[in-house]
């Protein structure tokens, strides 16, 4: 598959790993979407959905072996693991063994708001107690020493909002060693809010960001929320280290397509038309199917690629209404392709040209 293989923090290009991320997303960015991705770009920072650090250790104790279920990937490198939890025993014996599986980057997670995961004492709560924060992330960085650690935030938590507040959950994090923050551009609400109105319903501030990484030049800061194009994700880049892009890269995944020509400068390959990246597919979903998976597995993560195409609509039912039925395999989705007529947009046109 397309990915660069490298335990370095930087691409083929000379550009940080991070300068474009796709965000970690419960039940959306599990392996087979990973893989998808990254047929579609070889260098941009590919994240698991979260894993939390409780259930790899329990795992653990009742069979060590299968605890590698939880962690499985396909050599999507570069590939972030994002831990969710705040015990530090279960936090330890988590990044030990992602370590032995070969991640890029341990992330931990102190922006979802979801009432499960507050249960849990992980996530957005977090923001209130840096302290803990910053023993998690010590923690994290003993145990895996050759790994970088990073954290993803917010701006803020209910009436915690202020510019001072940030700074100080900033400070004291950094004082761990922490060097990474990715910082979703909005606040959340512990409560009243569901994580999809969380999503949406408090306001952007790409500026705080902005005045996070000039409070903070020596720290790595990369900016997510509400970012819906590489044109956008340019302009961020004139004022923070990377960019996160995250359900618009699931519905709306031909967007990858350009990250390594535009946002990476990496040339050396054309980009993929959608068809090619559906026939790259084809060797992963025969392995899928041989060890006894499901063709739908895979293919609900590559229902958005004609987005915008002749077609996408058919390809889209198609594919919904035939992949779950038992031997479906990759004549489903040879015909559903059958169906979708791929133009060079005028978008790519102006791609190629500044390219040339």
């Amino acid at each position: 598959y397309m990915g660069v293989d490298t335990t370095t923090e930087r691409s083929m290009s000379g550009k940080l790993a991070h300068t474009f991320c796709v965000a970690p997303m419960m039940d959306w960015t599990v392996q087979h979407c990973r893989v998808f991705h990254r047929q579609l770009t070889r260098h941009s920072l590919l994240y698991t959905e979260m894993v939390a650090a409780n259930a790899i250790y329990h795992h653990h104790l009742r069979a060590p072996d299968a605890v590698v279920d939880l962690l499985s990937h396909h050599n999507e490198h570069p590939l972030a693991l994002q831990l969710g939890g705040s015990n530090l025993e279960q936090l330890s014996v988590s990044a030990k063994l992602a370590s032995q599986q070969k991640f890029h980057e341990i992330n931990l997670n102190v922006g979802c708001p979801s009432d499960r995961v507050q249960h849990g004492k992980m996530g957005a709560c977090l923001m209130l107690q840096p302290q803990i924060v910053k023993d998690c992330v010590h923690t994290l960085m003993e145990s895996a020493p050759h790994i970088p650690i990073t954290v993803k935030t917010r701006i803020g938590v209910d009436e915690c909002d202020s510019f001072e507040f940030l700074c100080d959950f900033i400070a004291r994090v950094e004082q761990s060693g922490c060097r990474h923050f990715i910082i979703h551009a909005r606040k959340a609400y512990l409560q009243g809010l569901s994580p999809k109105q969380n999503r949406t319903v408090p306001p952007l501030n790409y500026e705080r960001v902005y005045q996070i990484k000039r409070e903070f030049p020596h720290l790595c800061i990369i900016i997510n929320g509400g970012i819906v194009n590489l044109e956008e994700c340019q302009k961020h880049l004139e004022h923070v280290d990377g960019v996160m892009v995250g359900r618009e890269a699931y519905q709306n995944p031909y967007l990858l397509a350009r990250v390594d020509h535009m946002i990476f400068c990496d040339q050396s390959k054309p980009i993929p038309t959608r068809k090619q990246v559906v026939e790259a597919m084809f060797p992963y979903i025969e392995e899928h199917l041989k060890n006894g998976g499901k063709l739908h597995q895979v293919t609900r993560h590559m229902l958005g690629l004609f987005h915008g195409c002749e077609g996408a609509k058919q390809w889209k039912q198609s594919l919904s209404e035939h992949a779950i039925k038992p031997g479906a395999g990759l004549q489903v989705v040879m015909d559903a392709m059958s169906m979708c007529v791929e133009r060079v947009s005028e978008e790519d046109e102006m791609c190629e040209a500044a390219i040339a």
